[in-house]
């Protein structure tokens, strides 16, 4: 499988960290979320239209994240996702966040698996196949 590279630009704001200026932990998921969204998004395939069409949904089954350098405020950073695995109902995704203004040092390094569902029963379900020939 050839790896493509999705880059997105996230920029941190005052509402994103504590009283030090610094990004609280949990944030950070959210930007990785949004970025895999922007990812997808960017392949064709937006998921409210997966449910609604074809009762496709993701969910995260696990995540493996560590912190390496403080985000702080106003920084402006860049997200790269990256699919790692490909599977019949799942995917990994490999994704890091850097700071180009510090030589694109890594801040965050995050492993994330989610699980292909249908978006009724909640049970697990194939991927589309358009899916996977669009993400190999």
């Amino acid at each position: 499988m050839q790896i493509i590279e999705h880059r997105w630009p996230v920029r941190i704001y005052y509402e994103d960290t504590d009283m030090q200026g610094i990004v609280y932990y949990a944030n950070y998921l959210k930007y990785l979320e949004r970025a895999r969204t922007e990812f997808l998004r960017e392949k064709g395939f937006e998921q409210d239209q997966l449910i609604e069409q074809q009762a496709v949904a993701f969910a995260v089954r696990s995540v493996q994240m560590d912190y390496i350098k403080p985000a702080k405020f106003n920084d402006e950073l860049i997200v790269a996702t990256q699919v790692q695995q490909l599977k019949r109902v799942s995917l990994v995704f490999q994704q890091t966040i850097i700071r180009p203004a510090d030589d694109n040092a890594i801040i965050n390094s995050a492993t994330i698996k989610v699980a292909c569902l249908d978006a009724h029963s909640m049970k697990i379900k194939a991927i589309p196949t358009e899916m996977i020939e669009q993400l190999t």
